[in-house]
């Protein structure tokens, strides 16, 4: 059974109709069509027409880009079509993996996204690698500054308020307020 899947984005005024004429032409019975971003991991109608699939079956689209705009994305979509015993065809692109190049083409797609995600990992780890060396301060902001933090140990232990009150004060949680009590009594954490 040939299953087809249309997508438009919405709100782009796309016109979705070549999309279902060019997989009819392709034999698709039943389309499933929907209008909704290409970046979105929740399409309904995607995830029913992957879930209809039997071994045997084709996923059909018109072009790659109606499954997804990320490598990555698409590459788990073919995934779970194959899982389910089914091939996958691209009209446009000419990719159809029930034949041999076709899934020489999908173990291509699937080696650059795989060297992509290692040459991200890498280039992350060497800028913060590179931040630390260079005496920066890594992750959030602190909510509080030095001074801040001398003010509320000061006045919580000349009585000068609750944690609630202090935390109201400075503009931050009561937890904040409790922790850095804590740390001036027992000295800071680790992690």
């Amino acid at each position: 059974m040939e299953i087809g899947y249309a997508r438009v984005s919405r709100g782009d005024s796309q016109d979705i109709d070549p999309q279902l004429r060019a997989l009819r032409d392709a034999g698709c019975d039943p389309i499933y069509q929907e209008e909704a971003s290409g970046g979105r991991v929740d399409r309904p109608e995607l995830a029913r027409a992957i879930g209809a699939l039997k071994a045997g079956d084709v996923f059909v689209v018109w072009k790659l880009d109606r499954l997804s705009r990320s490598l990555r994305d698409l590459l788990f979509t073919l995934e779970a079509i194959t899982a389910a015993g089914a091939g996958f065809r691209s009209v446009t692109e000419a990719i159809d993996t029930t034949t041999a190049p076709g899934r020489l083409m999908t173990q291509m797609l699937g080696a650059f996204a795989e060297f992509e995600r290692a040459m991200i990992r890498e280039r992350t780890m060497n800028g913060l690698a590179h931040a630390r060396s260079a005496g920066r301060h890594l992750g959030r902001r602190p909510s509080l500054t030095g001074p801040q933090r001398a003010e509320i140990i000061a006045k919580a232990e000349s009585g000068q308020g609750s944690p609630a009150q202090l935390a109201s004060l400075f503009r931050v949680s009561r937890s904040t307020v409790q922790r850095v009590l804590r740390e001036h009594r027992n000295g800071p954490r680790d992690g």
